[in-house]
């Protein structure tokens, strides 16, 4: 049985060399999908460099996504044809509020049409980028599970997560039910 690939996506600025994406790849293997533009993302772009990755990776993929890149996967997943295990949609910002940067195009509305995949959504109670509330109805409209982490901010850099065991268990959690669907 081919074994399962882990993508992390990040979002808009891509993620430091202190994000928990950038230690998951260090200690656990897992392949970046690398935007062309990370500063000023547009939304045809980025989708057509995720399903490149993906058709690359194939169909046991499971994707890390932060930030802008749930919105990403969200518009990716309307217009594949590719297939994938699952996505953790860590943080995912809040494209629709007015006060979103306007260097980023193309990504409102926000997709609410469900996945067509398992996935799991990890919300804080003090993100900057999108509130608690808004999350759920993400969650909600993507049939997904929903994880309130507490007060981690935006789950990135600044709250030095390291490799962040609590959010891999989750990951980890999307990959045993991806093998036992095979």
């Amino acid at each position: 049985m081919p074994s399962t690939i882990i993508l992390t996506v990040p979002g808009l600025g891509n993620s430091s060399p202190n994000h928990w994406q950038t230690h998951w790849e260090q200690h656990y293997g897992c392949q970046r999908v690398e935007q062309h533009n990370w500063d000023q993302p547009v939304q045809a772009d980025w989708v057509q460099t995720l399903d490149a990755a993906v058709a690359t990776a194939g169909p046991h993929v499971v994707l890390a996504a932060h930030s802008l890149a749930c919105a990403t996967i969200a518009h990716w997943a309307a217009t594949t044809q590719h297939r994938i295990a699952g996505a953790l949609l860590v943080a995912p910002a809040d494209v629709d509020r007015p006060d979103f940067p306007p260097e980023v195009t193309g990504f409102r509305p926000m997709p609410l049409a469900p996945l067509p995949f398992p996935s799991i959504v990890v919300a804080s109670t003090n993100d900057e980028y999108v509130t608690l509330a808004r999350a759920q109805q993400f969650a909600e409209a993507w049939g997904s599970w929903l994880v309130n982490v507490g007060a981690l901010g935006h789950i990135n850099s600044e709250t030095n997560l390291g490799l962040w065991p609590e959010g891999h268990a989750l990951l980890m959690d999307l990959v045993a039910r991806a093998s036992s669907q095979r």
